[in-house]
């Protein structure tokens, strides 16, 4: 991953070393995790399984390029409340500029939600070269 990798250190997300392709997160459950009812919020849910994918993609970028989601769709088979999330993600085709992402959500061994999405493949433009939308003519 990047190493200004702040919004995952704020939620408590751990990386293990991504492998060609694929990559392993860790995420304790915390209190700031759950919605009012005490279940696990379903957007901390997508952020793990859109970041996992994201690094497993990240492990075979080339110099100079980055990613970027295009799309993700996930499904909850179940409420979790505790304990430590395991998230892995994984490369199932890389073209030159789009990639098919998947993951997978367990808590014990369990199967709690399963992702998938399409990711873009491109050249970092320099910043210089960025417009910001309100100079743009």
């Amino acid at each position: 991953m990047p190493k200004k990798a702040r919004f995952t250190n704020h939620i408590g997300l751990q990386f293990e070393q991504p492998a060609q392709g694929r990559s392993r997160c860790l995420l304790k459950v915390q209190d700031l995790h759950r919605n009012g009812t005490g279940v696990v919020h379903g957007g901390v849910l997508f952020t793990l399984a859109d970041t996992a994918m994201g690094a497993a993609l990240y492990s075979t970028l080339e110099d100079g390029e980055i990613c970027a989601t295009i799309e993700c769709k996930i499904t909850y088979f179940k409420p979790v409340f505790d304990g430590e999330l395991v998230c892995t993600g994984e490369t199932i085709s890389r073209g030159k500029t789009v990639a098919a992402m998947e993951a997978s959500i367990h808590l014990d061994g369990v199967l709690v939600a399963k992702a998938s999405g399409s990711f873009a493949i491109f050249k970092r433009k320099t910043d210089a070269a960025i417009a910001h939308p309100s100079e743009a003519t």
